[in-house]
Parts: C-alpha cells; sequence; structure tokens
C-alpha cells in the first residue's frame, strides 16, 4: 500500500506530470468515498497511469494474470511493480476464467474501492472504440455502485529538442445509476443495454468512432491473416442498415 503512493507522488506521478502534462476535467463526478466503477476506453498501456494520477483515491484494476506470473528476476520485480501499482491478477482465458474475474471486482466494490474497468477488454487495434464485454454491467448490477464513464485521449506535441510527445487528456463524466435494473443481474438483454449505453458515454467524452464489433476479434483475425485492423473491421462489421441499429443509445432518464 505504501508503494503505491510513493510510486503516485513521488517515483512516478512527478515525473509523467512534468513531461506529458495531463488534462483533467470532471474529476468532481468521481465520488470521495465509497465503491465506484471507472470505465475506460483504452488506447495505451500508459492508460493505467494517466487516470489514477488524475485522482487523489486509489484505483483497482483488474489485470492479465500473465503480468504476475514471469519467472527470473525480472518476473518477480514485474510482479512486485503491478501488485505495489494496485493491480490484481485475473484469469482471462475462458468463460469460467471471466466468471472469475467478475467475482473478483464484485468483491473489490464490496470492500469501498475504486475499481478501474476497460469495458472494451483489450487495447484499440486502431484508436476507434470497440463494443463493450457485459462483465461491467454485471458488476454494477451485482453491487449497486455508480460507473463513471472515463475518456482517454491522446494527441501528439512536439517537445524538447524536437521530441515527439503526447498531451494527455482524462475527462471524468457524469455516475450513471443502473438501480432501476435492481434485481436483473444475469439477464442478458439489460446487461447488453447497460453496457451499449455506458459504451455512448464514452463515446461521447473520447469523440472516438464507435466499431460494433469485439476488439479482441478484430486483434485475433489480423494476428491469423496479416490484414489491417481496417480490412479485418470491413469484413466483421454488419452492414450499415444494421449497425445503426445495433449502435450504443443513450437510455439514460
Amino acid at each position: 500500500m505504501l508503494f503505491y503512493w510513493f510510486l503516485k507522488f513521488v517515483a512516478i506521478g512527478p515525473v509523467a506530470k512534468l513531461v506529458f502534462r495531463p488534462r483533467v476535467e470532471g474529476r468532481e463526478h468521481v465520488p470521495a468515498g465509497g465503491a465506484a466503477i471507472l470505465a475506460s476506453n483504452h488506447l495505451a498501456a500508459a492508460d493505467w497511469i494517466f487516470m489514477p494520477l488524475s485522482l487523489r483515491r486509489r484505483v483497482t484494476f483488474l489485470a492479465k494474470a500473465e503480468y504476475f506470473t514471469g519467472t527470473g528476476l525480472k518476473g518477480r520485480l514485474r510482479r512486485a511493480f503491478f501488485s505495489a501499482a494496485g493491480q490484481v491478477p485475473i484469469d482471462r482465458s475462458s468463460a469460467t476464467a471471466a466468471e472469475g474475474a467478475i467475482r473478483t471486482g464484485i468483491e473489490m466494490l464490496h470492500q469501498g474501492r475504486l475499481l478501474g474497468i476497460y469495458p472494451e477488454g483489450t487495447r484499440s487495434p486502431d484508436g476507434r472504440l470497440f463494443r463493450g464485454k457485459t462483465g461491467v454491467a454485471r458488476t454494477a448490477l451485482e453491487t449497486g455502485a455508480p460507473v463513471v464513464p472515463v475518456a482517454m485521449t491522446y494527441t501528439p506535441r512536439r517537445g524538447p529538442l524536437g521530441r515527439r510527445l503526447f498531451r494527455v487528456s482524462v475527462r471524468f463524466g457524469e455516475p450513471l445509476d443502473f438501480s432501476r435494473y435492481e434485481g436483473l443481474a444475469g439477464d442478458r438483454f439489460v446487461e447488453r443495454s447497460i453496457t451499449d449505453e455506458i459504451m455512448y458515454e464514452i463515446m461521447t467524452l473520447s469523440g472516438q468512432e464507435y466499431v460494433d464489433v469485439y476488439g479482441a476479434t478484430v486483434k485475433k483475425a489480423m494476428d491469423a491473416t496479416g490484414a489491417s485492423a481496417a480490412d479485418v473491421i470491413g469484413r466483421l462489421q454488419p452492414p450499415v442498415d444494421e449497425a445503426g441499429d445495433r449502435a450504443p443509445e443513450s437510455l439514460a432518464g
């Protein structure tokens, strides 16, 4: 726990803020205490650094188990770093493992924590926003925790000596309350509606183009065929008339 605050306020935080000068909007939307879910888009490996840096509260993320299973000195150092930085290992290899990840997130929220989730399940292959997985909805329904949509954006800028850097922006949206669906956890239609509402809010905050395909599916096809993300998406995405019906919509109110 102490090492987390050391990384955030001494070792990493000040340097990251000085070099990248992150901008933060809507910080007041994040509850000062108690359980809440921060549902963010996922553009870069550094997302989990800059989003927590913008808040005083500790943010716990569910990270893939591979970060904690390395061997040798490098593996031990990486395991210690991710554990100290507030990461909780999860196995994402099967449906059973996915259920375990959801139960872990629910446990974290029952402890009153601030839980960071990437509904897309993986980093965006091409900068667009991809279909969200319903685990975030299930977690919100079973805990009653509000969901705060978060948008990470990276704008290229020229740094000292002509070096190419990025200006990082973190935008927090208004909390989403899904108490109107109380008791409906496990209903796949309700969970899909909630997930689509969350993705709509993230899309609105980030300005990203939405793709009605899972990012992991696109990456798998890219690895198997060597095709670009655009080519894979062109084959997988539904026709325009169907996609219009399936795009995420705001159901608030």
